[in-house]
């Protein structure tokens, strides 16, 4: 079966990702979600096939699925297809062999061939990459694709998980949102409560700690990633100087840059 991916985002076969990604063996990255591949398919592109390994993720998968099915922005991760398969695998069980079923979930995306926003902000090498201009660039296409998920038309989508090490970069070192995994799809403007509460501390709002999140839960991590961009260093919550003296200290560095 052929899967080259068309315009829209389709179900793709588990042993067309096999093929794709010599069973499964070009590592990309790791996380706690599972493990990301790179794949070319028959017609030379290269996709990053994301595999997930914790059955907990089952729900992020889906989520996942749903929202970028429906998003389609230049600053947005483009999803190529999807796989959910049950696999009959023998498994030792008291002493004897048992059948059982195992669950596949896996996301095609597009490769983005130079990675996350953080491994630049945290790498002195391609640090040096990004001069003024470019962590402009990377700021505003960020805003960009955050303000397209908080308009669409059949309500807001908060992201929940906005961090450097979810924004890649393509060729271009321009920014797309990626990892949807946590994020919501709200029937109204404002805030609602929630009793699940899930990201990464430091860019998560004191509000969503306590169990209230809207739309502004990402503009608060979308400070702390400008924040990060601009002094190339993550500061916030510790080590932040006066505000006064923080403006002038990084106005004298760009200054003295350009």
């Amino acid at each position: 079966m052929d899967g080259d991916c068309g315009s829209k985002p389709h179900k793709l076969p588990l042993q067309y990702l096999k093929d794709i990604t010599k069973n499964f063996s070009r590592v990309l990255g790791k996380g706690g979600f599972g493990v990301v591949y790179e794949g070319v398919q028959p017609n030379g592109e290269i996709v990053a096939v994301k595999k997930l390994l914790n059955p907990m993720s089952q729900k992020q998968f889906e989520n996942e699925v749903d929202l970028l099915m429906r998003l389609e922005h230049p600053n947005i991760v483009r999803l190529v297809g999807y796989c959910y398969e049950i696999e009959n695998e023998h498994f030792p069980l008291n002493g004897k062999y048992v059948f059982a079923g195992k669950a596949e979930s896996l996301l095609c995306l597009e490769y983005l061939p130079n990675g996350s926003l953080d491994e630049f902000l945290s790498d002195s090498d391609k640090s040096s990459r990004l001069d003024w201009h470019t962590r402009y660039k990377i700021i505003e296409g960020t805003c960009s694709g955050l303000q397209y998920l908080h308009e669409q038309t059949d309500g807001p989508i908060i992201h929940l998980d906005l961090k450097p090490a979810n924004l890649l970069l393509n060729d271009a070192l321009e920014p797309k949102l990626a990892d949807f995994g946590l994020s919501r799809l709200l029937d109204q403007q404002g805030t609602v409560c929630t009793m699940e509460v899930n990201g990464t501390l430091g860019y998560m709002p004191p509000e969503y700690l306590q169990g209230i999140l809207g739309t502004m839960s990402d503009i608060f991590s979308l400070g702390v990633i400008i924040l990060e961009v601009v002094t190339g260093e993550r500061k916030y919550p510790d080590n932040i100087p006066p505000l006064e003296e923080f403006i002038e200290t990084e106005l004298e560095k760009w200054r003295d840059t350009l």
